[in-house]
């Protein structure tokens, strides 16, 4: 082999991250999914007459968090090295 050629190592994964990385990813997934459930609805079926559950606190507070809580945990999954020990 040439200089420039790496040995090959035992530890070749096909995945970018470990499993406990997908397993977070896939908690924040829950969370936006569930988030953004939370946010249909609400509206009218006659396009005449508003509708006011449109303004709940599920659609205007909850539901947004949720979707921020489950970003957060999606970027924290990435980011996080479970290999690192400290």
């Amino acid at each position: 082999m040439s200089k420039n050629q790496k040995q090959p190592t035992k530890n070749n994964s096909l995945f970018v991250m470990e499993r406990r990385n997908y397993q977070i990813l896939f908690v924040g997934l829950a969370f936006l999914v569930l988030g953004f459930i939370l946010m249909s609805g609400g509206g009218s079926d006659d396009p005449k007459v508003f509708n006011e559950a449109i303004y709940n606190f599920r659609r205007i507070r909850l539901a947004p968090t949720l979707v921020l809580i489950g970003l957060g945990i999606q970027v924290f999954a990435i980011l996080h090295n479970p290999s690192k020990k400290d």
